[in-house]
């Protein structure tokens, strides 16, 4: 196991103390439970004894289990067995939080739902994670992707005809960190009244919320928003060049101030004086001539010299680049945006990775991995010991196979 030398890791972080048990799989839950964690709370993944699935995923689940479970510890039960049922009710009970993201329903069949934990604890914060809230469509299964095609995102996201899911678990991730949201304002409120509640978030509504720009650009003007490849800019340089060697480039203008600074930049400057070209509002009208133009114009540059030049003029630019190139960005690599851990799980067990670190610092330091992702079980006999389990009975459950 690593831990990090990052500052984060040797300071009082905000959620010392707190106690999260987290029943959950896949990313949604997980995600709720890694927010709570890098802030500094205990969280206990409580997992089958087979591990948590997303542990053995191939392919583009590959990266779930360790990138949305680090500082962690991990305990595995088995919730079919009375025996199992009872050390995972017995730990739900000594904690501050308990997490779940499973259908409705599951968690009373095992009595770790809200209303019987609460009699236990009052000042227990109680966070679901569903596919959506109460009401008509509670009990459909969702998925990320399938809340995308019936909430908007997908219709937006790919060009007319095409619907396409967005390039990442955009729902579980955000759905996790509100759920996390969620339960830092139940905290507060506790602090205040001494009783806990039930916080409750969901894919379809984070899907919901994500789209409502263009729900409300629909209703300020009655024009349905068109997907993003084919919607109406509002500037008329906001798009990706090829440039030499076949390299991409996005470039934008979105202001004339920016336009002018573009065209002394990039060496244009009867763009500039051309009157077509002398607002915002006329570029765009001319936009179906001007891109051609600048296209060809800037197919034989490099992206490396364009962007000295924009980076120089303070204006926006990006280059196209892939998922694993980020492992080598100056910016990740001066700023402590990656973090090391040990990889848990899979061929490449024991060996170490870079994982990504939330977009935020507190107190000027970003918050670090104080522990990598944890192997199954690993903190079994720690945890049972900690809830006052002799020696002899964890050896018991073990043997029967209550935990593992």
């Amino acid at each position: 196991m690593t831990t990090s030398t990052s500052a984060s890791s040797q300071r009082h972080l905000p959620l010392t103390g707190l106690r999260v048990v987290e029943f959950t799989h896949m990313v949604m839950g997980p995600t709720c439970g890694m927010v709570l964690a890098d802030m500094g709370a205990e969280v206990i993944k409580v997992e089958p004894l087979q591990g948590d699935r997303t542990r053995h995923l191939l392919g583009a689940g590959a990266g779930f289990f360790p990138m949305f479970n680090r500082n962690k510890k991990s305990i595995a039960i088995d919730l079919h067995s009375p025996e199992g049922a009872q050390v995972a009710r017995r730990l739900a009970a000594s904690a501050d939080v308990v997490a779940e993201n499973f259908k409705p329903g599951t968690m009373a069949k095992y009595g770790l739902d809200y209303a019987a934990l609460s009699k236990v604890n009052e000042r227990l914060i109680y966070v679901s994670h569903k596919g959506f809230l109460p009401g008509p469509y509670e009990n459909r299964t969702a998925l990320d992707e399938v809340v995308q095609m019936m909430g908007g995102l997908a219709y937006m996201t790919g060009r007319p005809g095409d619907p396409l899911r967005a390039g990442t678990s955009v729902n579980d991730i955000m759905g996790g960190m509100f759920g996390a949201i969620g339960t830092l304002g139940a905290l507060i409120q506790r602090g205040i009244t001494g009783k806990g509640q039930e916080v409750q978030s969901a894919l379809f509504e984070n899907n919901v919320f994500l789209v409502g720009q263009h729900m409300l650009q629909y209703a300020m003007t009655g024009q349905a928003a068109a997907p993003m490849p084919a919607r109406i800019s509002p500037w008329a340089v906001y798009d990706v060049f090829t440039v030499k060697d076949g390299e991409q480039i996005f470039l934008a203008a979105v202001s004339d101030a920016q336009w002018l600074t573009f065209c002394d930049a990039l060496d244009l400057p009867d763009l500039k004086t051309n009157p077509k070209y002398a607002s915002n509002n006329d570029r765009v009208r001319e936009r179906a001539t001007l891109l051609p133009e600048l296209r060809t114009r800037l197919a034989l540059r490099s992206a490396q010299d364009l962007t000295e030049r924009l980076e120089a003029a303070d204006l926006p630019f990006a280059p196209i680049r892939k998922p694993e190139e980020l492992f080598d960005d100056e910016h990740l690599i001066a700023t402590g945006g990656l973090a090391d851990i040990t990889l848990p799980d899979g061929e490449r067990a024991g060996q170490t990775a870079q994982t990504t670190l939330f977009p935020f610092t507190m107190d000027g330091q970003r918050l670090g991995v104080r522990h990598s992702p944890p192997t199954l079980g690993q903190h079994t006999a720690e945890l049972l010991a900690v809830l006052g389990y002799a020696p002899e009975a964890i050896e018991l459950l073990r043997a029967g196979r209550a935990v593992g």
